[in-house]
């Protein structure tokens, strides 16, 4: 359901922020068919799928620079 109203996005920002996430073709392609349909649900549990992968990234990362800080703070003690 649209409210009144509310402007819609610009496809172009759209797929440029998609592209930006790290989102690749077939993605967007996807993602920019179901925007101009209209099928905002379908849209949204996609997006919502990239933001879980982004997050699972995130802490994938998070993890690596945790070791690291250990590994640094353990050769620190060694001095």
């Amino acid at each position: 359901m649209k409210s009144e109203g509310v402007k819609k996005m610009d496809t172009k920002k759209i797929l440029e922020n998609l592209s930006d996430m790290g989102c690749n073709e077939k993605e967007i392609s996807f993602m920019k068919k179901m925007y101009e349909e209209g099928d905002t649900d379908t849209l949204l549990r996609d997006l919502r799928k990239c933001r879980c992968h982004l997050m699972d990234e995130l802490h994938d990362s998070q993890k690596k620079v945790d070791n690291m800080d250990f590994l640094i703070r353990q050769i620190q003690k060694e001095k």
